[in-house]
């Protein structure tokens, strides 16, 4: 090995993190370039095709396959009683309560439907067309059963009942309570002393995921064992989880996630499919393939959200909150996939938000439909709290005839109180949240759209301005795997990674966080850049593969940077630790005199000699000249489990115009202020700040998935079920303020979530902001124009009538406490 003679002054490689690169996968992606699931052919591969329940709730009586049997280009049909000792249950991995109630969820229905789209049999077939064909000629009879749709009628006695087996519809009832736990006062005697209490109900609509790529699946046996390819988000749990499902050995199952084509969580999931797919190939000794149409995606695929939120919120005169109460009623859907139950009880410790409640009380029930599962969302559980407790700010401040912005002030946390323990328990890291309002307020120029918003009023043009705020944080980098085993979470959140130092010194990163559409391969090489002081194109970053990363938890809840992006920086540190003790030997050194710097290791304090990492590469791979008592190797490897949550935060300030005779709404301006943590790669930051943006907007103005009162999915196409174009976004005006995370090596914070969480609320409340002096207090989402108008013309929420709300235990919305009224009786709403 030849050590180098370094020039007199060398330059430093540019630093890689805080540089805008494109993202090096990008060019395989936007032209399609690539392998997804459905490209796949494998010889002799047959396809699959699934038969699906027109009912939402019957029993089966009989099944009739034969004349799909004997199709041309039929292979084989098995129904639900075919597989019915060896499909298992589909895994639900969050027990929430110990008396939670799950009724088991057959990949293919024995006896039962319970849903629309559920499986009833499945045809495999030489061509997609021959299979797809043979599904109409599969005749199934059922019995029909009382269909249960409306959450609140299904939690009441004499009920009827979505699982006969079952006692009731409730799945589980949780309980959060303050001043139980010890991190609050009473919440009752909060409430009792208060100067005013706000009460209002609030709906979450339900959300399809709508991800680009369908759900495609593809299993190879190849003896006894089996090559499973799926369009998921989580190879490593699914592998895990199939495993216990079907019995096959989990060494004997490999997983590989190839390129995905988005998930927004609703592919973080063990999907029937999967299961199916393999039982299907296991029974033949044939490879299969299975993709779904987009209908059977809408209408099949897990959807997010779906909750009534009750929330009372507690004050004095001056606008100083005393207490919290929420009571929740969440849709699980039929049945429960993998963590359905656990999403609603995620957003649990996020309903205080920023704020300094002394007290507060949380209650959810969960409750069963005859609907297709809910489980994650880009948000989890999180988006619902920040919308209540944003909503309810608003509220709070009409009721106090304070500004909405200056209420928030009055109560957030400062920026000197942080570490700050929350209400709800939460030890938030860090942040400045006045630092990122005055921000937002000059991007989006505040004081000029107050004046235009006073001008309209006085002159009632019939397109009104409102302005809406959303000050938000979120619990990101979801991990801490103690935490997670206090809450009974059936996984620990850990992330592994690992780096190879290849001969001629290029880099190969494998990592256990599988991306699908986040940049990992980009951000990715540039830690490792600055970690190793080698150039950005020498680094490769090989994931979502069992066989090649054995060890991993994938990727959701923000947590890829967080918490992979750490394993990865973690094992970085190995590496050179590795190399120092090699390059000490070369030398002739102590290991306590090496500086590491750009790459190269040097004696310090004796400049001109040198040896790069890269050259140590070679020479261990070479073997020829190494210390005794060490492996001839520098690859290493780490996990890395954070001891806590980080803690994003931001504003998000909406300006909202709305044409009082016709409610057509329109986002005039929006500005944003996040703060993220460090920073890696600012346009991918970017990015994701927009994708989220139009996902909480899309949820706020056009997206919902309904179902008649015979449980059928109204909207099971884009026709249907609506989704903006980027023409129908306005302009974003975007900033941040960076306050490094202290729980994790690289500082950052998370921000796939971050404009889905916060922007919902904001667009909310500007447009009430515009109409409220018109007598309008809340609109169900989305806001479309015929609802804007109802509530403008005819009272109420803007749904299909006027209903009181009612307040987190029951009792009417409408109270008065110490003198100060708060009216609610406007609120509520059929959906």
């Amino acid at each position: 090995m030849t050590l180098v003679e370094e020039p007199a002054a060398t330059q430093a490689p540019e630093k890689e993190i805080g540089k805008a690169r494109r993202r090096k996968e990008d060019a395989r992606l936007i032209t399609g370039k690539t392998t997804w699931t459905d490209n796949m052919v494998l010889p002799g591969m047959l396809h699959l095709a699934v038969v699906r329940s027109p009912v939402a709730h019957g029993k089966i009586t009989s099944v009739d396959v034969t004349a799909a049997q004997q199709a041309p280009g039929v292979i084989a049909v098995f129904t639900g009683r075919d597989f019915a000792e060896e499909q298992g249950s589909l895994p639900s991995a969050w027990a929430v309560t110990p008396d939670m109630v799950n009724p088991g969820h057959p990949s293919i229905a024995v006896d039962e439907v319970n849903h629309v789209g559920e499986a009833v049999a499945v045809i495999a077939a030489r061509t997609k067309v021959a299979a797809q064909d043979a599904v109409e000629l599969v005749d199934v009879d059922y019995d029909l059963l009382p269909v249960v749709l409306d959450m609140e009628e299904a939690v009441k006695d004499q009920a009827n009942l979505c699982h006969d087996h079952v006692d009731s519809n409730t799945c589980y009832h949780f309980v959060f309570d303050a001043g139980e736990v010890g991190t609050g006062a009473d919440t009752d005697q909060a409430f009792a002393d208060a100067d005013v209490v706000v009460s209002r109900r609030f709906v979450q609509q339900r959300l399809a995921p709508a991800f680009m790529e369908p759900r495609s699946v593809v299993v190879q046996p190849q003896g006894d064992n089996f090559t499973l390819w799926s369009s998921t988000q989580i190879p490593h749990i699914l592998r895990v989880m199939l495993a216990m499902v079907t019995g096959v050995p989990e060494h004997k199952l490999r997983v590989i996630a190839p390129d995905v084509g988005g998930g927004f969580g609703g592919k973080l999931q063990v999907i029937p499919e999967e299961v199916i797919s393999l039982l299907v190939a296991r029974r033949l000794g044939k490879p299969v393939k299975w993709t779904e149409t987009r209908s059977e995606s809408l209408m099949t695929a897990h959807h997010g959200r779906d909750q009534i939120q009750f929330v009372d919120v507690a004050a004095d005169r001056e606008g100083n909150v005393k207490g919290l109460r929420v009571r929740l009623l969440a849709d699980m859907g039929a049945y429960l996939r993998l963590i359905t139950a656990g999403i609603p009880a995620l957003g649990a410790f996020m309903y205080p938000g920023i704020y300094k409640f002394p007290a507060y009380r949380l209650e959810i029930d969960g409750v069963f439909t005859n609907k297709v599962p809910t489980d994650a969302y880009r948000g989890a559980g999180r988006p619902e709290a920040t919308f209540a407790v944003e909503r309810i700010m608003d509220e709070l401040a009409v009721e106090l005839g304070m500004d909405p912005l200056e209420l928030r002030r009055k109560n957030w946390i400062q920026a000197a109180e942080f570490p700050f323990t929350s209400v709800a328990g939460l030890s938030y890291d860090s942040g400045d949240y006045e630092m990122a309002t005055q921000q937002a307020l000059e991007l989006i120029g505040y004081d000029e759209l107050r004046e235009e918003q006073r001008r309209r009023r006085e002159s009632n043009d019939p397109v009104q301005l409102g302005i809406g705020f959303s000050t938000f944080t979120e619990m990101c980098g979801l991990a801490p795997s103690r935490v997670l085993g206090s809450l009974s979470f059936g996984a620990g959140g850990w992330e592994q990674a690992s780096i190879r130092m290849l001969p001629t010194g290029k880099v190969e990163v494998v990592t256990g966080s599988t991306p699908h559409g986040q940049g990992h391969e980009t951000v990715w090489s540039q830690l490792v850049a600055d970690s190793l002081g080698v150039p950005f194109d020498d680094v490769e970053v090989l994931h979502g593969d069992t066989a090649i990363s054995s060890r991993g938890l994938d990727t959701y809840g923000s947590r890829s940077l967080v918490v992979g992006g750490s394993a990865v920086v973690k094992a970085a540190e190995k590496v050179v630790a590795k190399a120092r003790t090699i390059a000490a030997h070369l030398l002739e050194a102590s290991e306590d005199d090496l500086d590491f710097s750009g790459g190269t290791f040097s004696v310090r304090g004796t400049p001109g000699t040198g040896i790069g990492i890269q050259e140590i590469a070679l020479g261990v791979w070479a073997a020829h000249n190494y210390p005794e008592g060490i492996e001839p190797s520098i690859d290493a490897e780490a996990a890395f489990d954070p001891e806590n949550f980080s803690f994003p935060h931001g504003t998000h300030i909406c300006a909202m115009e709305v044409d009082t005779e016709t409610g057509l709404v329109k986002i005039r301006k929006y500005a944003c202020v996040d703060d993220v943590g460090t920073i890696v790669n600012p346009l991918i930051v970017e990015g994701q700040v927009h994708g989220g943006l139009a996902q909480g907007i899309s949820q706020a103005l056009y997206e919902e998935a309904v179902y008649d009162a015979d449980g059928n999915l109204t909207t099971g196409t884009f026709v249907d079920y609506l989704l903006p174009s980027a023409a129908d976004l306005p302009h974003f005006d975007t900033g941040n303020t960076v306050h490094a995370a202290p729980g994790n090596p690289i500082g950052a914070k998370g921000v796939g979530e971050a404009g889905c969480i916060a922007s919902t609320p904001a667009v909310v409340n500007a447009a009430l902001d515009a109409v409220r002096h018109l007598g309008v207090s809340d609109i169900l989402m989305p806001l479309t124009p015929e609802r804007v108008w109802r509530a403008i013309h005819q009272g109420g929420d803007g749904g299909d009538r006027a209903t009181a709300g009612t307040n987190a235990y029951g009792g009417a919305s409408t109270e008065t406490t110490s003198g100060v009224a708060t009216d609610a009786s406007s609120l509520g709403g059929d959906r």
